[in-house]
């Protein structure tokens, strides 16, 4: 049994449960004597064992109280072998112990393992309660097998149970979690109907929380008044799930605004809710409004704690501000906080936003003599720094190193790190990586693909260019105009305007609707091209397959028509785009000044450098 249930931890399956009349038991081999007593399980085994075989066994009531006192299970190999010899037990268990040892499973996450040993538990003859039964509904949900979830529904009404208020919350929870919050909502509104099982603190949280989720504050809001309204009021949990998502939104004042009257309504704030606040005024560079939050929460015995002051750090860090995030490591330090990696990334990503390339290995270096893990995000970092320096060789030696040190690259190192071989034109050493990535199992994205495409349009070969565009599309890959925008635009720079032009046209037979950008690249390539007319022609398109033509499109037309002599028709067009909204950019405005003083074109054509936008 325990070698057939590790299998099922390793495996992740979607299975269904049953309850039907069983009348047999399965009976289980258990493990040998010698291997028990060897095993972390035996303290846990001599409590269950214990338990049932004690006098009071046969009272379910003392059962009942007596597993609350049992040793809390810690990992999956204890919770099989409990599991194994509860059903071997004569008589058999009640279903409170098997409900506490799934639930421990649960909380270990190996909910397709849980559900095995539920089947398990029917089949040897224990009745489920509706504890088991909300346990089994929630490790589907949790599977993101939500229907699943609702079969099991069927077996209250089977079983004479009434589904209960946990039951309903963890449905809405699983709900949330596929992200389908309207069908959560739905339930909600028939728990608010019905007579029984009314949505209590933890319903309205699930929803508040799934709603901040999809970035709908005002509906998050608006059920926080309703709870006020009612007899439910909000916790400390909700208020701060709303003024966390308000701060994400840089909506800082409104979620303030809500902080104010949650103190005014004597709910108290916590280090969370501090957290969401300070970090949201960072974002604004309000460093008057965190002085004043972290002196308050300081005031109020609240003290920050490590992810406070990461915040700080890497606010300070993204500013190029590195000695006031110095300042602020070394307030940790003092306060018995130790830094942790998070702590460390930020304050390396802040050198090397500034270029400091050997102060950002120092604290590199510096992680490993704290004690604390570099992972791949310290790499990372470090690898992008020295790649927008063109330190390609630096970058290199550190990618080598990451796997000296077992820490197994990711998408995003991959990525840039072909980069900067192709903007160094190592395109050898960037399809060297790029096959060495999928040797090793990291499948290219699109992002992967593209970054290839951008290098070898750049470095003129276009051949290879085509190719690897034709591999994108023969697997399928999920990519759109974007790409098809950098080859368009590289064969426009080499000049070859008619290859650009037969790949925007065949976009459609593509499933691919070009944009206001591709439609720029093209126009841009014809008037380089000296084909102001087709140019034009374009422009006009644009409009009839309703992309707008903005700002660039014009003054990129207009030069356009400038440096090709053709006077009038630029004078028009500006003429079109004044009415429209859009003004000169500097470039345009600055041809047109230098052909002024050139005496090739009308003193009139002063009017439209400073039209109004």
């Amino acid at each position: 049994m325990v070698k057939m249930m590790r299998a099922t931890v390793a495996a992740s399956s979607s299975l269904k449960v049953g309850y039907g009349n069983t009348t047999g038991r399965l009976r289980l081999r258990g493990m040998p004597p010698c291997l028990l007593q060897s095993s972390t399980a035996v303290v846990f085994l001599n409590n269950y064992l214990a338990l049932f075989h004690s006098p009071s066994s046969k009272s379910t009531e003392s059962r009942n109280t007596q597993q609350h006192h049992l040793v809390e299970i810690t990992n999956v190999e204890d919770a099989l072998n409990v599991f194994d010899e509860m059903l071997q037990s004569c008589p058999l268990p009640s279903v409170v112990p098997f409900n506490q040892v799934l639930t421990q499973l649960a909380k270990l996450k190996h909910y397709s393992a849980v559900i095995s040993l539920n089947n398990q538990m029917v089949v040897s003859g224990i009745r489920p309660d509706v504890y088991t039964l909300n346990i089994i509904i929630n490790c589907f949900c949790r599977l993101h097998q939500t229907g699943f979830g609702l079969s099991v529904l069927g077996n209250f009404f089977k079983l004479g149970f009434e589904p209960n208020v946990a039951t309903l919350n963890i449905l809405i929870n699983g709900f949330i979690l596929r992200n389908r919050v309207a069908e959560a909502a739905a339930l909600f509104k028939k728990m608010l109907d019905s007579g029984n099982s009314k949505p209590n603190v933890v319903t309205f949280g699930t929803l508040v929380k799934g709603l901040c989720t999809k970035g709908n504050n005002t509906a998050a809001i608006q059920l926080l008044k309703k709870m006020e309204e009612g007899a439910c009021k909000p916790n400390i949990v909700i208020y701060s799930t709303i003024i966390d998502s308000l701060c994400k939104d840089t909506l800082v004042v409104d979620a303030l605004n809500l902080f104010s009257e949650m103190k005014s309504k004597g709910i108290a704030p916590d280090v969370l809710t501090y957290n969401s606040l300070i970090l949201g005024v960072c974002k604004l560079q309000d460093w008057k409004e965190t002085t004043r939050l972290l002196n308050e929460m300081v005031s109020k015995h609240i003290f920050p704690n490590v992810y406070t002051f990461n915040v700080l750090v890497d606010t300070f860090c993204k500013e190029g501000m590195v000695q006031e995030a110095r300042s602020v490591i070394e307030m940790m330090i003092q306060r018995g906080i130790e830094p942790d990696t998070i702590t460390y990334n930020s304050f390396m990503d802040g050198y090397c936003l500034r270029g400091e390339m050997d102060e950002a290995k120092k604290v590199f270096e510096e992680i490993f003599s704290t004690g604390c893990m570099v992972n791949a995000r310290s790499y990372s970092i470090l690898i992008n720094g020295y790649c927008k320096l063109k330190r390609i060789d630096d970058a290199r030696i550190l990618f080598l190193e990451m796997s000296q040190r077992g820490i197994v690259p990711n998408m995003v190192i991959y990525n840039t790190l072909i980069d900067g071989f192709c903007k160094m034109g190592k395109l050898q050493d960037a399809h060297n990586l790029f096959s060495q990535m999928q040797a090793l199992g990291q499948l290219p994205n699109t992002q992967t693909y593209s970054i290839l495409l951008d290098g070898l349009c750049k470095n003129q070969q276009f051949p290879e260019a085509v190719e690897l565009l034709d591999e994108m599309e023969e697997k399928k890959l999920d990519f759109n105009i974007v790409t098809y925008n950098i080859l368009i635009q590289g064969l426009c720079r080499a000049e070859k305007v008619e290859y650009a032009w037969d790949l925007f046209r065949s976009l459609s037979s593509k499933g691919v609707q070009p944009d206001v950008r591709s439609y720029n690249i093209m126009i841009s390539g014809f008037c380089n091209g000296g084909l102001t007319c087709k140019a034009e022609n374009l422009l006009r398109e644009m409009e009839e397959r309703g992309r707008s033509p903005n700002g660039c499109t014009y003054n990129t037309i207009i030069r356009g028509f400038f440096n090709n002599n053709d006077i009038s028709r630029a004078v028009r067009l500006i003429q079109e785009m004044v009415e429209r909204g859009f003004s000169l950019d500097a470039s345009t405005a600055k041809l047109i000044v230098n052909l002024l003083s050139e005496d090739e074109v009308d003193l009139a054509l002063l009017a439209f450098i400073e039209s109004p936008q």
